[in-house]
């Protein structure tokens, strides 16, 4: 289960995305969390108990990991 996660991180979704991306990145955190697919560049707002449902693993950035 995801738990910590910030803006900027890249995430891995369980289900790829109709384009066949499955990364992502997010782009605002909140009660809601908003992503946008990293291959055709589509956004998501999901709240916040459905994104660390959907979500299967997240890569840190570099900025994010200091």
């Amino acid at each position: 289960m995801i738990d910590v996660f910030a803006l900027g991180d890249r995430v891995v979704m369980r289900k790829p995305h109709a384009c066949g991306g499955n990364d992502w990145q997010i782009i605002r955190t909140g009660a809601d969390v908003k992503i946008k697919c990293l291959q055709c560049g589509r956004i998501v707002m999901l709240d916040r108990l459905e994104f660390v449902k959907r979500a299967k693993k997240i890569i840190r950035t570099e900025e994010n990991e200091a």
